[in-house]
């Protein structure tokens, strides 16, 4: 066994991996978009399948040495709290998909990924006794500071994002599902469980504590998504089942209807590994830009949930998806992209000031 490797605190380069990670999550599901003939279902487990079990255990037999000896010594209550907390998140992100029907993507998001920034944050340090010992430290009146700004800048994000689903809906009839009493309930629900991810994480340390010890390094986190995302593929499977039984979708993983959508099951399979990778890809960059962060490691999911909400803005802009909005849609906008920047840069310097010299 060898030493554990020293790894320097580098807020900024922590920063810049996270930013990595987020800007990879933002466009995740965009190959969504070229997928033709699958029901939902179908594409939501392959993708699953692919980022939820395929490259996690890839991904740790390639980064973590010894990765066997690893499982072996690692402490099967932090296996089990990563696998349960991650089977969690996968309730949240179902509750996530129906949640939408009633408040619409950008409410849902907004509310959703506030509630995760703020609870994935603060849970970590809470449970563990440590709230007390860390704002007493230099910089955390800034990184409370940005978690809030950040609050407030997902929440002029998602005001953003509903103004302009009003403006491009052709007529009012689009929106006649929107129901906050169904709609906000399940709202919380997928936010706080979606937290729970995170948690998973923080859980699931002293498996990386053991990988460190095999000369895991900077990659020692890559063997908890064994267990938080295993997890998360159990309760999305069963809820695909379900969804498969009742519409008898099935038979789309060998077969598409007659017609031009034929050519596209090589297609769709593609799209849905190229999802699983940008998945896959956001917490493998997670993992780096965490061990890097110093004094405030817990800041790690605010500034991820941030980002995420900034980059998958400034994605929408790149496709063009606001350019028939009315001008208070684009000063909300402008506004949210302000706030969630400053956001970020409050955590980082909170961040650096806390970093010991």
């Amino acid at each position: 066994m060898n030493s554990p490797e020293v790894i320097s605190a580098n807020p900024l380069l922590g920063v810049s991996l996270h930013a990595a990670g987020a800007l990879c999550a933002a466009f995740c599901y965009t190959p969504q978009k070229k997928v033709r003939g699958w029901s939902w279902q179908t594409y939501w487990v392959t993708q699953a399948l692919i980022c939820w079990l395929v490259l996690p255990i890839v991904g740790a037999w390639l980064t973590v040495p010894h990765l066997v000896q690893v499982l072996s010594e690692a402490p099967p209550s932090a296996m089990l709290k990563a696998f349960f907390l991650g089977a969690l998140y996968g309730v949240g992100g179902t509750a996530f998909g129906i949640t939408i029907r009633y408040l619409g993507f950008s409410l849902t998001y907004a509310i959703a990924i506030g509630i995760s920034c703020v609870l994935g944050t603060i849970l970590p340090p809470l449970v563990h006794g440590q709230l007390d010992a860390i704002f007493g430290k230099m910089g955390s009146g800034w990184v409370m500071a940005g978690m809030g700004v950040g609050a407030l800048g997902i929440f002029c994000s998602g005001i953003a994002g509903r103004w302009k689903e009003l403006d491009l809906a052709k007529d009012h009839q689009d929106i006649g599902t929107f129901s906050l009493r169904k709609g906000l309930p399940l709202c919380v629900l997928a936010g706080v469980l979606s937290a729970v991810y995170g948690f998973a994480l923080d859980q699931g340390q002293p498996i990386a504590e053991i990988a460190a010890k095999y000369g895991a390094g900077v990659f020692q986190g890559n063997v908890i998504y064994i267990f938080s995302n295993s997890g998360a593929l159990l309760t999305t499977s069963l809820y695909c089942l379900f969804l498969a039984l009742r519409h008898r979708s099935f038979g789309e993983f060998v077969e598409l209807p007659a017609g031009e959508e034929r050519a596209a099951l090589p297609i769709n399979f593609a799209m849905a590994l190229l999802t699983g990778c940008l998945w896959y890809s956001q917490f493998l960059f997670y993992g780096l830009g965490h061990v890097h962060m110093g004094s405030y490691k817990f800041t790690s999911w605010a500034i991820h949930m941030i980002m995420l909400v900034l980059f998958s803005t400034l994605a929408g802009l790149l496709f063009r998806e606001w350019h028939a909005c009315k001008s208070r849609t684009w000063i909300m906008l402008g506004f949210a992209i302000a706030i969630l920047i400053l956001a970020v840069s409050a955590l980082t310097y909170g961040n650096y000031l806390g970093t010991p010299s």
